[in-house]
């Protein structure tokens, strides 16, 4: 049996998306920029998306723009706001490199976070009084290796305070699986996500803007999206993405308790079996349910999630995000982590599929392989 726990790196494309989709990739051949009806039928199936999109994250649909995942996304926000504004940008330490990367790109400020990953809210506020020419500051609603949850409201208001001028940018990417992401970014001007991550197919995301943020497009060309991101739009995703958007809109509550015991069985039978093994984030750090972070004393973690793979579970190692090449995580770094501690430590990542049989199987197996690398060793 396959026991997939890397829902944190792309969830398995719901059935009800792929009915959804299904269409659109055999029917329908019409482009949406046209004017004839299978065209205009095409621009209806993208706006029923943007209808979805718009009503999990309680935005005008006009406010959603389609893109091709997160990094897009990320990237759009960052160098649209700075394109049309100049100015500076700041982010945290932990960010996903769609944001780090632009950010230091365009001369931003990369700012420290605490032993838990969250944004240092002191040097924060030292960097909004010191520097003037900030624009943007992007903070991460939910980190995507450790499941730590920033308190966005509480940034915001800092930034409202401090630097009443800049927008505000949110990557909710890990968010909307289990966050109502809505309520907890309704001070950001700018909001990230991607399908895949709760149900969807790859190649579909979306930024969302309030309050009238002006961007200056990254990719032009035809004008579609309001002029804000040219392309021909990729119906049979968009389609997708608002049907898993719909979907997860009425079922995240009773999702979150669910796989937060999942995950509370996890780690706690991990930690009680398995000796000199403890959780990455400190107790008590807000999280979401999707994500067990553990540490392995004296072991690498390619090894182990070598030794898994051939028992058939699949984890993952900081984030996968390098073409999937295990480098060392600049979050555990920002945490303050040791690299020895930092070599063990995996990412069992859990999502609406997985079962209670799937925990009980890798309770039985993980321990098992942990023994036999520190044999070996």
């Amino acid at each position: 049996m396959d026991i997939y726990l890397d829902h944190a790196a792309s969830t398995p494309v719901r059935e009800e998306v792929i009915q959804a989709m299904l269409p659109w990739l055999s029917n329908h051949p019409g482009n949406p920029s046209g004017s004839h009806r299978l065209a205009r039928e095409a621009r209806r199936a993208i706006d029923d998306a943007r209808d979805n999109v718009a009503a999990l994250l309680d935005a005008e649909p006009g406010d959603v723009i389609f893109t091709s995942g997160g990094t897009e996304s990320d990237n759009l926000a960052i160098d649209g706001v700075l394109g049309a504004k100049g100015g500076r940008a700041i982010c945290s330490a932990v960010e996903h490199p769609a944001v780090l990367e632009p950010v230091r790109d365009s001369g931003g400020i990369i700012a420290p976070t605490d032993a838990t990953g969250r944004i240092d809210f002191e040097n924060l506020s030292f960097l909004l009084d010191s520097i003037a020419d900030i624009s943007l500051v992007s903070i991460m609603m939910v980190n995507n290796e450790t499941g730590v949850i920033n308190d966005i409201d509480m940034i915001a208001d800092l930034i409202t305070e401090k630097s009443p001028e800049s927008f505000i940018h949110t990557d909710a990417v890990q968010a909307t699986s289990w966050l109502d992401v809505a309520e907890l970014s309704k001070k950001a001007h700018l909001i990230s996500l991607t399908g895949h991550k709760f149900g969807g197919p790859k190649g579909a995301g979306a930024l969302v803007l309030r309050d009238g943020v002006n961007l200056s497009p990254v990719i032009r060309g035809g004008g579609q999206e309001r002029e804000r991101r040219s392309g021909t739009q990729n119906v049979p995703a968009i389609v997708g993405l608002g049907e898993a958007a719909r979907l997860i809109k009425d079922e995240r509550s009773v999702v979150h308790k669910r796989v937060t015991m999942l995950r509370d069985k996890l780690e706690n039978g991990l930690i009680e079996n398995v000796s000199d093994t403890s959780r990455t984030v400190p107790d008590g750090t807000p999280r979401t349910p999707g994500i067990a972070h553990i540490c392995f004393k004296d072991i690498e973690n390619e090894s182990l999630l070598f030794l898994l793979e051939n028992k058939g579970i699949y984890a993952s190692a900081a984030s996968s995000c390098a073409s999937g090449a295990q480098e060392p995580s600049h979050v555990l770094e920002a945490m303050g982590i040791d690299v020895k501690v930092a070599e063990g430590s995996i990412r069992f990542s859990l999502g609406i599929a997985t079962t209670d049989k799937e925990i009980e199987c890798a309770l039985e197996i993980v321990p098992k392989a942990v023994e036999k690398l520190r044999e070996f060793s």
